[in-house]
């Protein structure tokens, strides 16, 4: 046994120790594991000089035992408690040396939550106990605190996994067949009238059948939760009467968040993804790896500052009083240090396997991605994903950006990622506001951003578009106003971003100007029509079907009420016909293979196939030249992609529908000439944001002027021979067919 000395335990009054009670145990797996007669416990720590576990009462609060573990085994503390069961409330207090200077900040008066905890008991009280140094000492992070924290710490419970499944009932749906629908555990079942009220926010209303057939019968495929991982509310925020709503500040790795357990078990969000799953949707969580609830040096001593802050964070080299801070909230997690990596990955893998997710976005990835010296595709975190046998074979998203050196990098990572594209967003926006100069860019992003993901084998699923995401104005303020009013975060409205590519059309916020209304609608319509018509993976805010709002508020993350609740009662009759118009387009979508292709389509002629998968048409109805590709008064053109066209790599003729999508941001109607296509009869209207309803087959001749409203969108597809035109009305009727079909009452 390698076992350091234990350091002394400076203002900690210790209960009673039974040291017969503990074994050695085992180093591995790390945590607390139940085997049936008792509990392993493993933390790894390479700095300590010792690690005591502490027993607490089912409450977590009253201090029970304190008991060092035994053993020391390859930088881990372990120990085997016999008579520990599933229900154990557990933390740590960890000795070592208190030396900020040289990265170091034990305290073994301060309670800490086990990183590989799998279910925490009660909540974070603020109080100066919980910071290691004395606070308001004139050597401030210096000066070590001897008050103990643990009656202001959440605890740690010893869970049973045990949890009958049933069939196997993953989706495993196709990337290029993914239709993601953002949401939040809390916000969107809040105000739900058709759960129960004790339940709403929580994964128990989430199990409600209402709710995976709403989001099926929507189109939805994918079903993306915000941050659940337990996480804390930040100090000012309490201090202001707010919350940290969106969960963007982690501090177990393992344990869903307490405030979304409607039971205590947390079999409860098990139970979820089995709804869900059985639904034929699949869940992916928002993670977030890069940072955790304890800051900078000024922060509390919650868990991994207190049990190796030298080994858990990323410190300047120079001065280890100090933290990394390429993530603004001032830590940033080393996954340099190969024990903080494997953390990283057990995490990933427990919530694939035990709690079957189906995948993970990661927020700010590029930090999971850099090492010392910056960032790097082949770095330890990218290649343990890719090497994975679990984690290569699930959805991993990346937010390819960050505010540290080399922070943005949208369209770097390797192969096997899909990333957050905020080019689409920006583009699409400033597009049907009308900016001059986008058609360009535009085009590009429509047509799936080859520009950024066509390399080394990736595909078009790889761009994942949005128009909205939690961060930012959603759909409807988007179009409602000009400038942010985020007055209710108590920041003097200096919080959130200022460049938001918005326009409100004339006034600031609400209106009782039937014009602006329904032309602030068609925009809503216009930008959903480009995001699910384009090539790659939409995505959709919750809410923005039916035209939610925030009241201008673009940085909500502290909003934990009516502005980010969704209101299932108060949707208007124009946002019911918004959110059939969204399901139609999903309907769309997904009854022609050509708009979610599984390869890029290329503009170059195939002599051999006598095809050009996509034309680029002017309003002339022909190819777009390129004098009018450099006028930046452009605003109108057309995307014609060829049915014929082969659907992956294999050379031969592929035998789709041939679309049409015609985008004029041109404030006035603009005469457009529908093309002439090879082996065409004529054209069908499907969509027409102008007049959203419309389900008639009404043909139009090739070469005939279709005029095409000021600020709307268009779909046609082409009628090319008896065969084809049975395909293209059998296609049509299975369209008109799903949208008809009502949706659950949770709107």
């Amino acid at each position: 046994m390698q076992k350091k000395s234990p350091g002394p335990s400076v203002g900690v009054a210790k209960p009673a120790v039974r040291r017969s009670a503990i074994r050695e145990g085992l180093p591995f797996p790390l945590g607390a594991t139940w085997d049936g007669l008792g509990v392993n416990f493993a933390i790894f720590s390479a700095n300590a000089t010792c690690v005591e576990l502490c027993l607490f009462d089912a409450e977590g609060e009253t201090e029970l035992e304190r008991i060092e573990l035994p053993e020391y085994t390859d930088e881990v503390w372990h120990g085997y408690l016999p008579a520990a069961r599933p229900g154990t409330v557990y933390g740590y207090r960890v000795h070592g040396p208190y030396e900020p200077d040289a990265g170091h900040r034990f305290n073994p008066n301060k309670l800490l939550i086990d990183p590989y905890a799998k279910q925490l008991v009660g909540k974070l009280t603020w109080g100066e106990e919980l910071f290691g140094y004395k606070i308001g000492h004139a050597d401030k992070d210096l000066a070590f605190d001897g008050r103990d924290s643990a009656h202001l710490m959440p605890k740690c419970r010893v869970i049973d996994p045990a949890f009958t499944w049933g069939p196997e009932r993953r989706p495993r749906v196709p990337w290029e067949r993914a239709v993601i629908y953002e949401m939040h555990v809390k916000g969107f079942t809040k105000l739900n009238p058709h759960v129960p009220e004790d339940e709403r926010g929580t994964f128990a209303a989430l199990i409600h059948d209402r709710v995976p057939r709403y989001l099926r019968g929507l189109g939805i495929t994918v079903a993306e939760f915000l941050p659940v991982h337990a996480f804390i509310d930040d100090s000012y925020l309490v201090e202001k009467g707010l919350r940290n709503y969106w969960g963007y500040n982690s501090i177990a790795f393992f344990a869903p968040e307490p405030r979304y357990l409607h039971s205590s078990s947390v079999n409860e969000f098990k139970e979820m993804v089995n709804q869900f799953h059985a639904a034929g949707l699949e869940v992916i969580l928002d993670v977030v790896y890069n940072h955790t609830a304890e800051g900078n040096e000024l922060g509390p001593t919650l868990s991994l500052k207190g049990i190796d802050n030298a080994s858990y964070y990323r410190l300047l080299p120079d001065q280890k009083r100090y933290y990394i801070n390429d993530t603004g909230t001032g830590n940033t997690v080393n996954l340099s240090h190969p024990r903080v990596l494997q953390m990283v990955a057990d995490s990933l893998r427990y919530w694939a396997t035990e709690m079957r997710v189906d995948g993970f976005r990661f927020d700010l990835a590029t930090i999971l991605a850099r090492e010392p010296y910056g960032f790097d595709e082949g770095g330890g975190f990218l290649d343990a994903c890719r090497q994975d046998p679990v984690l290569s074979g699930i959805k991993l998203i990346a937010e390819p950006w960050d505010i540290g050196p080399g922070g943005y990098q949208v369209g770097q990572f390797p192969p096997g990622w899909a990333e957050w594209n905020d080019k689409f967003r920006d583009t699409v926006r400033s597009y049907w506001k009308g900016d001059d100069g986008k058609l360009p860019d535009f085009a590009a992003r429509i047509a799936g951003s080859g520009d950024l993901f066509n390399k080394r084998g990736r595909r078009p699923w790889a761009s994942v578009n949005f128009i909205t995401a939690h961060d930012g104005f959603n759909l409807n303020d988007v179009v409602s106003y000009n400038d942010k009013h985020n007055e209710a975060n108590g920041e003097e409205n200096r919080d959130g971003h200022s460049n938001n590519h918005s326009w409100n059309h004339g006034v600031e916020g609400p209106t009782d100007d039937e014009a602006i209304i329904e032309l602030r609608e068609r925009q809503k319509r216009n930008m959903l029509a480009t995001l699910l018509l384009a090539q790659g993976t939409p995505m959709i805010l919750a809410g923005d079907e039916f035209g939610h709002t925030q009241q201008g508020n673009n940085n909500a993350y502290a909003q934990d009420n009516e502005i980010t609740w969704l209101n299932w009662e108060g949707i208007t009759p124009r946002g019911r016909a918004l959110l059939e118009f969204v399901r139609k387009l999903i309907a769309v979508r997904m009854t022609y293979p050509i708009l979610h292709r599984g390869r890029f389509l290329g503009t170059e002629y195939n002599e051999e196939l006598d095809v050009k998968d996509l034309t680029w048409i002017s309003p002339t109805g022909e190819e777009m030249s390129q004098e009018q590709w450099e006028d930046g008064k452009a605003k109108c053109f057309g995307m014609l992609i060829d049915g014929r066209a082969q659907p992956t790599g294999i050379k031969r003729r592929g035998d789709d529908a041939t679309l049409l999508i015609v985008t004029n941001a041109y404030h006035d109607v603009v005469k457009f000439t529908l093309p002439e296509v090879a082996e065409g009869n004529n054209w069908v209207c499907l969509i027409d944001t102008n007049v959203p309803d419309r389900s008639d087959m009404t043909r139009h001749n090739i070469g005939a002027v279709y005029e095409v409203t000021g600020r709307s969108l268009l779909l046609f597809v082409l009628n090319r021979g008896d065969q084809a035109a049975k395909m293209t009305r059998a296609g049509l009727g299975a369209i008109l067919d799903i949208s008809e079909r009502p949706l659950p009452e949770l709107a």
